[in-house]
């Protein structure tokens, strides 16, 4: 229903705009900040539809499978998008003969799972091509080094859409309260729903513990990050591009 939201189709054409070649780096700058703040506005937008019409964007779920190499790095940059877009994420990891695989189970609105599903196809595509773009220095390890920059880049990329959905949401404040709503509220209820969700689901979630990354990649990847377009060509893709081993 949300993937052929007109909204959805321009931020795409931004996008696709700000990773031509032919672009210069402030025209892409620019066209990624525009986007950015599409895809913030977008989410808002469906908050208040749902508001009126609580048909129209209901809580739903899926299971995404990250594939080798850096599953778990995957695995935490989708959680990264898919909490600052009002989702929630519950990591899944398997035993198998050929080692661990790990999964996430999201909960949220469509339209704020599709904003997450957008977002993190074009991130880990722009993480694949960056990371081959730099070189691991001769005395770090070259996994950890790239766990480091990958977590530099989950950084600035999750602090990037903190700023942008605050922004988002205080620009609606008015439109809300014209339609006699705290936007607030509206968004306080939604991550009450699919809290909801999470607990029926995972009566008893626990806590996973901290990774603790030893490579020198993080200021890398956090420049990177702050680089990044927030968004992609590709909604509902079942694409997951693989890193470099």
């Amino acid at each position: 229903m949300h993937a052929d939201h007109p909204m959805l189709a321009k931020i795409r054409k931004l996008l696709a705009k700000a990773e031509n070649d032919a672009s210069t780096p402030e025209e892409a700058e620019l066209y990624t900040a525009k986007a950015a703040t599409l895809i913030a506005d977008y989410g808002i937008d469906q908050a208040l539809l749902a508001a009126e019409v609580p048909q129209s964007d209901v809580v739903g779920d899926r299971v995404v499978h990250l594939e080798a190499p850096y599953a778990r790095d995957k695995a935490d940059l989708l959680s990264a998008v898919a909490v600052r877009l009002r989702c929630r994420a519950v990591h899944m990891t398997d035993r198998t003969p050929d080692g661990k695989r790990f999964a996430v189970h999201l909960f949220g609105h469509e339209s704020d799972l599709a904003r997450a599903d957008l977002l993190f196809t074009s991130l880990l595509m722009q993480a694949s091509t960056w990371l081959s773009r730099t070189p691991v220095p001769a005395w770090d390890h070259k996994a950890a080094f790239r766990r480091s920059w990958l977590a530099g880049f989950r950084l600035a990329i999750s602090r990037r859409l903190e700023t942008a959905e605050r922004l988002a949401e205080t620009g609606a404040a008015g439109r809300a309260a014209a339609a006699g709503r705290s936007m607030g509220l509206v968004l306080a209820d939604r991550s009450l729903d699919v809290a909801r969700a999470v607990t029926d689901t995972y009566p008893r979630l626990g806590t996973a513990r901290p990774r603790q990354l030893s490579g020198s990649g993080l200021p890398g990847g956090y420049a990177a990050g702050q680089r990044a377009d927030l968004g992609g060509s590709r909604l509902g893709s079942d694409q997951d591009p693989a890193l470099l081993p």
